[in-house]
């Protein structure tokens, strides 16, 4: 928490039961940052079965091996397969009777998303749908999407499907009764595949020069232990639908992060190559879809829950039968390969239905 400058988040331990002890609990995504440590949470409070949904084999491997020294008791199911494989998904809830879904699996790296629009729409917005409509159809009671600051007012391709990622719940839960759906967004995490964190950890190792994008650059951090207890616990609140933000403190600078990072490792920074110093650092530019800062709220009403550090956002949403001509037309272009029609649509829907537009 010296990074952070602030102290960790407080647990409300009698919340977090509500979903998990004594059910059958599936994370996708469970090899990922999120994914492994949603795991690792949710073991503790002694779910009936755990089910670890992955599409990486050694992710998968790593996860179910770690988790398997922790608790020996609980019945651990590591399951190899792809969230955009309905069938597949469909037939794992109905086997297994899942009560509780933790929904992490996405692809997530802003500049990656960008030169891979066709998978991560597929991925991201697709697979969350397909993983929603199964649960539905298989009775399970609580769906937990795991959401970003990077859905508000999206300058990149990853925050637009994550935002539909969004809208699909929000509208799925209007629809029917079965299954309660909830959606909590937050900022990075520290220590994340991807994340600077790790890659300004490598750079000072071997000696610099540590990449920062823009001197002003600000991002919202949290810890992944923290981050995933909130997560917990949110998605034990309110109705379904309901948007919650968690409340990640101030925003920090990134080129302060990396001044830090720095002196914590007992380095001094030198401001070019020829002047006194161990570690230098560089400015490199803003990279394809990348914003100076990032927004937990697309409006400003939010409520209070049992949590101090956890907001109810209230947000307009978007009728089914509106987003299933956008999901339609998104899937016709995916299908066809159709890379201008899919770049324009995604534009019309960024500025229609991921930003304040939608509330007016």
């Amino acid at each position: 928490y010296d990074l952070l400058g602030r102290n960790s988040v407080n647990s409300e331990a009698n919340i977090k039961n509500i979903n998990i002890k004594d059910k059958v609990v599936l994370v996708t995504g469970a090899g990922g940052t999120i994914g492994s440590e949603l795991c690792r949470q949710v073991l503790k409070l002694k779910p009936k079965i755990l089910v670890l949904f992955e599409l990486s084999e050694a992710a998968l491997y790593i996860i179910n091996k770690d988790l398997l020294k922790l608790e020996k008791d609980i019945n651990i199911l590591p399951i190899l397969g792809s969230i955009t494989n309905k069938k597949r998904f469909d037939e794992t809830l109905k086997r297994y009777g899942v009560n509780t879904i933790y929904h992490a699996a996405a692809y997530k790296h802003v500049p990656m998303v960008e030169f891979n629009y066709f998978e991560g729409i597929n991925n991201n917005i697709f697979g969350t749908l397909n993983c929603a409509q199964a649960a539905i159809k298989n009775g399970v009671e609580t769906f937990v999407l795991i959401s970003t600051d990077k859905a508000v007012r999206p300058t990149s391709v990853m925050g637009v499907t994550k935002r539909f990622s969004e809208l699909i719940l929000q509208s799925l839960a209007d629809n029917q009764l079965v299954t309660k759906f909830k959606i909590v967004r937050f900022g990075n995490v520290l220590g994340s595949s991807g994340s600077v964190f790790p890659l300004f950890e490598e750079q000072i190792k071997d000696g610099g020069p540590v990449t920062v994008t823009h001197p002003n650059m600000t991002r919202y951090f949290m810890t992944k232990s923290e981050a995933v207890d909130l997560v917990i616990q949110a998605g034990s609140m309110g109705k379904s639908g309901e948007v919650f933000v968690l409340d990640m403190g101030e925003p920090l600078k990134i080129l302060d992060l990396a001044k830090k990072m720095i002196h914590l490792s007992g380095l001094k920074i030198k401001k070019d190559k020829s002047s006194l110093g161990d570690i230098e650092i560089k400015f490199t530019g803003l990279r394809p879809g990348e914003k100076l800062y990032e927004e937990l709220l697309i409006g400003s009403n939010t409520s209070p829950t049992l949590n101090s550090k956890i907001l109810s956002a209230s947000e307009d949403m978007i009728s089914w039968d509106d987003l299933q001509k956008v999901l339609d037309d998104l899937k016709y272009s995916i299908d066809n390969f159709d890379q201008s029609h899919l770049r324009n649509l995604l534009i019309k829907s960024c500025l229609l239905y991921t930003s304040d537009a939608a509330d007016e």
